[in-house]
């Protein structure tokens, strides 16, 4: 079959075991591409204020990783921010991004060997075409706690 596409994995992000988490956790030097970094405290602010949720609800690193790490145009450092804001316009509710940063359960995702695909800088709107993975686990919260900020933010508009 000449014109046969070849199949490529779809991209999705996954729950992981508590042990799988833990592996990749502990060793960011696993998550693909040529860089690794930690969103800067001033974006994860500025995610808690989108999300609508209290200052200083996230408490643990929010990872990412990519072969750049700052937008060809405005030079602003690619991190969650980007993925919140393009989240938020094109794919997901407020309260399933509070779930993902703030839930007990560990989320990673892993884009191999492509990109995460739909994410554009959240201060110029450029695409951002090489950022391949992020993960996220928020151990401050309890499950109460979790559904009472969902449910203000929901409220929100």
């Amino acid at each position: 079959m000449a014109n046969a596409k070849p199949q490529t994995p779809e991209r999705t992000t996954h729950v992981v075991s508590p042990e799988v988490f833990q592996q990749v956790y502990d060793s960011p030097a696993s998550l693909p591409g040529a860089y690794r970094w930690v969103t800067r405290d001033e974006d994860v602010r500025a995610i808690e204020k989108i999300l609508g949720i209290p200052d200083k609800s996230i408490g643990a690193p929010l990872w990412v990783s990519g072969d750049t790490r700052h937008c060809p145009k405005c030079g602003r450092e690619s991190n969650w921010l980007d993925i919140v804001g393009s989240a938020l316009t094109k794919v997901h509710q407020k309260a399933l991004l509070i779930e993902v940063i703030l839930g007990e359960r560990k989320y990673v995702n892993v884009e191999v060997p492509h990109a995460i695909a739909d994410l554009v800088c959240y201060n110029c709107k450029t695409p951002i075409v090489d950022l391949r993975s992020f993960k996220c686990h928020n151990w401050a919260y309890a499950r109460g706690s979790i559904l009472e900020i969902v449910e203000k933010a929901s409220q929100q508009h």
